[in-house]
């Protein structure tokens, strides 16, 4: 599992992870939205990522809103993405659990798709408010809480 800011990224790096969010979210989904937002170069983005030999197998990144969108949330998970054959692999919640080790202390806001929400509710998410649509896809958002146990003793892939 990598995490790297912007400013330390490979091209090469950077490739592999926006062919895999362009293959999924573009070609596979047919979301419309800008894929590339410009929050991928902000200095407190980061991005994280599980590789394997035929590139990136599963990402997604972190940002950090100056105001929270809900509560006191002000670190955002977005971009979760797995590669269609490493789907159920468990690649997502992996990196969803190293986000919450690096940033459990704090609370965490994302925007699931409605399909996947058990996902994120496995590490302590809870939804709020109504479903909506998304680039054509229904989404619910989802919070985390700040809290001192943050996912020690959490399994990983690599134990």
């Amino acid at each position: 599992m990598i995490s790297k800011a912007w400013s330390e990224l490979s091209t090469e790096e950077v490739y592999a992870f926006a062919r895999l969010r362009t293959d999924v979210f573009l070609r596979e989904q047919r979301v419309d939205d800008d894929e590339l937002d410009g929050r991928d170069l902000e200095p407190t983005a980061r991005h994280w990522w599980i590789a394997d030999g035929r590139g990136t197998a599963a990402y997604l990144r972190t940002l950090v809103d100056a105001e929270p969108e809900h509560a006191d949330a002000h670190r955002v998970i977005g971009r979760v993405v797995t590669r269609a054959d490493r789907r159920g692999e468990g690649l997502a919640h992996a990196l969803v659990q190293a986000v919450i080790r690096r940033y459990g202390d704090e609370a965490i806001l994302l925007h699931a798709q409605s399909h996947v929400a058990g996902l994120y509710a496995r590490s302590g998410f809870v939804a709020f408010g109504d479903e909506y649509q998304e680039a054509g896809i229904t989404h619910v958002s989802m919070y985390r809480s700040a809290s001192a146990e943050t996912a020690a003793g959490v399994p990983t892939l690599d134990g």
